[in-house]
């Protein structure tokens, strides 16, 4: 399976960089991309002081965009979207392949007092579900927002699934590098699954804080090591996973076996 992570700063309207790129990944055989958070939409606390009709307006343009997008070139982009339904505010993950367009609407939210999503989006708050999961060329992807991976729950709703590949958009900033490369590698080498996360770039200041997005891209194996990454530029990362690879390591370590047995 060939996919590709596009990691890139915030576009707002423009989409001259993501047609460019997107030809690119068609040229190299990508079947699936995926972008990070915040990418389509500006930074949540620039959100905050947008207007409803503005944001509402970018997400229906970027909506028709990235459908007509995945129809012209046969390929299927995940990417995060702020969404207004009946003048309410929603964060999803939407995955738009060439017949299909599905939304996966974020379960947990950060609600820190500095960056509190959970308390300005207007997703449901309930009984966690199955992440959304789909196969493409019988490669079973399943999704999940960067911030979702902190939770074991959202992982026990994953167990039986079979999925060979978690991908996880999100946007982190600071000083997080290391903790989330090992975050990433742990959750890989535990559940024995590729890993493809996607991170933007770029800089927000609030004047308390310097928000540096710093990339770091990353493709973790299902052994937890580090396969591909990228750096702190513009730049498209193309990566290539095999089903057996999941297999094999689920069998070399044994650990859904062993506890089956418990």
């Amino acid at each position: 399976m060939r996919a590709a992570v596009l990691q890139l700063s915030s576009q707002g309207m423009s989409s001259t960089k993501l047609y460019n790129y997107i030809r690119i990944a068609n040229k190299k055989g990508v079947k699936l991309l995926l972008l990070g958070e915040y990418i389509l939409n500006p930074f949540f606390k620039e959100l905050e002081s947008m207007s409803l009709s503005m944001i509402k307006e970018q997400a229906d343009f970027q909506i028709k965009m990235l459908k007509e997008l995945s129809n012209t070139y046969h390929i299927t982009i995940v990417a995060p979207m702020v969404i207004v339904k009946k003048d309410k505010i929603y964060k999803y993950v939407v995955k738009f392949a060439p017949s299909s367009t599905s939304y996966y609407q974020q379960q947990l939210l950060i609600n820190y007092p500095h960056w509190n999503e959970k308390k300005y989006f207007s997703n449901e708050q309930e009984e966690l579900k199955t992440p959304l999961i789909f196969k493409i060329e019988g490669f079973k992807f399943a999704i999940m927002n960067g911030y979702e991976i902190h939770f074991d729950e959202m992982f026990e709703k994953l167990k039986d699934k079979n999925i060979d590949c978690l991908l996880l958009p999100g946007v982190s900033t600071f000083d997080s590098y290391e903790r989330w490369k090992a975050l990433i590698l742990s959750r890989a080498f535990t559940h024995n699954i590729y890993i493809l996360r996607a991170n933007r770039i770029g800089d927000y200041d609030d004047k308390d804080f310097l928000w540096n997005f710093y990339g770091d891209s990353l493709l973790a194996s299902p052994n937890g090591e580090l396969l591909e990454h990228l750096g702190n530029k513009e730049e498209l990362m193309i990566v290539q996973m095999n089903h057996l690879e999941v297999v094999k390591s689920r069998r070399v370590w044994a650990f859904r076996e062993n506890l089956s047995k418990i």
